[in-house]
């Protein structure tokens, strides 16, 4: 049986996010129509792929057998089509750059006009996703984490260490008491990461604990956003006070830094890209722009402070 490559596409993105509405996102595609290729798969092979239930979906013995088969074959595709659509010694083609929410639209999107000026040739798309993209599969080229990447054939470089500080509007701080210790924080309404949190974020809520002893128990967030830029967002609009990224506050006038001795969470930012793009031009020159530019703002950072 020779299985039509449109449709295994499509069950492993299903397999790959868990669910027909974000595969059919991700693919530009209905609902129903990527359950109708799945569906016309499971047909096609004689068993169900999945388990559908009330809460996601959930791939059988044989749909798991079949998941690893098609993610190594659209890895494969991934890198061939990448090593054809790209010329190495010419900074040109597409390049899709993977980052946090936070990061991409505050800090990124206002610098990469100057890239984009520099490199007219490369075609940049920035996508924006506080999940991390699979760049062995190709999903993105080129990725900027907060945390050590975990997968294999992965070029890694480090680029600085991002630190988390208490923070609050200024308008806030006009009608509330700044707080001089971290057990003043009980007196102000907190405003934390959300639940779904990746687990190596957890620190962020750090706020909820500190200066708290077993017995008084966790303070209680006044709101959760599961983003940073929309926790930035609650705190512009007084909601409360909250632990943001340097890169968020250090140039923003409508937020004042409290609490400057509180050691709050400290961050590994890396860029990341798999190893058969180590040599292409396009990657080169971006990952040299971000360097310029990390060290620039570094630089400005130091002297306003």
């Amino acid at each position: 049986m020779i299985l039509d490559w449109d449709k295994l596409r499509v069950f492993h993105t299903v397999a790959d996010v868990g669910s027909f509405t974000r595969a059919g996102q991700r693919l530009s595609l209905s609902q129903s129509a990527v359950s109708r290729q799945v569906s016309a798969l499971e047909m096609e092979l004689g068993f169900p792929l999945f388990y559908r239930h009330t809460r996601g979906l959930r791939l059988t013995e044989q749909g798991q057998h079949l998941y690893g088969t098609a993610k190594d074959i659209v890895r494969r595709i991934s890198v061939a089509q990448t090593t054809l659509r790209d010329i190495k010694e010419e900074a040109a083609g597409d390049l899709r750059i993977a980052m946090t929410v936070a990061f991409g639209s505050t800090w990124l999107t206002p610098r990469i006009k100057k890239f984009l000026a520099l490199y007219p040739e490369i075609n940049v798309s920035l996508i924006l996703d506080d999940e991390e993209l699979d760049l062995p599969l190709h999903q993105a080229d080129i990725g900027i984490r907060l945390r050590p990447p975990q997968e294999e054939r992965l070029v890694k470089l480090k680029l600085r260490d991002i630190r988390f500080m208490v923070c609050g509007a200024k308008r806030y701080f006009e009608k509330a008491p700044v707080p001089q210790t971290i057990s003043d924080l009980d007196a102000h309404p907190i405003v934390t990461y959300g639940e779904f949190a990746p687990g190596y974020f957890a620190e962020i809520n750090t706020l909820l604990t500190a200066g708290r002893s077993g017995k008084a128990g966790p303070r209680r967030p006044v709101l959760r956003v599961n983003n940073v830029y929309g926790v930035l967002l609650a705190v512009k609009n007084e909601t409360g006070i909250a632990m943001l990224p340097e890169y968020l506050i250090l140039h923003d006038p409508d937020i004042q830094q409290v609490l400057p001795e509180f050691c709050g969470p400290v961050f590994e930012m890396h860029l990341v890209y798999p190893e058969e793009l180590r040599n292409f031009r396009k990657v080169q020159a971006f990952r040299d722009f971000l360097i310029e530019e990390l060290n620039a703002f570094s630089s400005a950072s130091r002297i306003s402070s």
